[in-house]
């Protein structure tokens, strides 16, 4: 009964490539952690899935992040490269409403890997949780498919 309160969040790779702390992301906002604690990935490929079951809960209109929510009510925030913003949605695509159920795994956003690369943006996708409270991310790094556990909050 005790355990309830102390229930592990397991957050999963929302695309293949390899992960890393967010300590080494090439931008101070996400490795100062100013935003909050998180994980990120160097991606191999574009498809950018749910890594958690849940809730949208905003899109950023340049579709470069977006906000979620857990079942439980961790929010976090899926952010694709670094000044992508600056791309003005530009080699993005995504069908994703606010408010819209998710799955572990579910498609959110398609990114096209050579525009960020032509462009000169670095493709990283960060997962950051702004609000962690008594939480710890456990950030399981290396290699990792879509899908696999990527981090544990305890």
């Amino acid at each position: 009964m005790f355990g309830l309160f102390n229930k592990k969040v397991e957050l999963h790779a929302p695309v293949s490539g390899n992960v890393i702390e967010i300590t080494e992301v090439n931008d101070p906002v996400f490795s100062q952690k100013m935003m909050g604690d998180g994980f990120a990935v160097k991606p191999t490929a574009g498809q950018i899935n749910s890594p958690i079951n849940g809730r949208v809960k905003s899109i950023f209109p340049t579709l470069h992040a977006v906000a979620l929510e857990t079942d439980d009510g961790q929010e976090m925030l899926l952010h694709i490269g670094i000044d992508t913003v600056e791309l003005n949605g530009e080699g993005f695509q995504s069908n994703l409403i606010e408010g819209q159920k998710i799955k572990i795994g579910d498609p959110l956003v398609q990114v096209d890997l050579a525009v960020l690369a032509e462009k000169g943006k670095d493709n990283v996708i960060i997962i950051v949780l702004p609000e962690l409270k008594d939480k710890q991310v456990i950030v399981q790094t290396g290699e990792k498919q879509s899908g696999e556990v990527a981090a544990i909050l305890k």
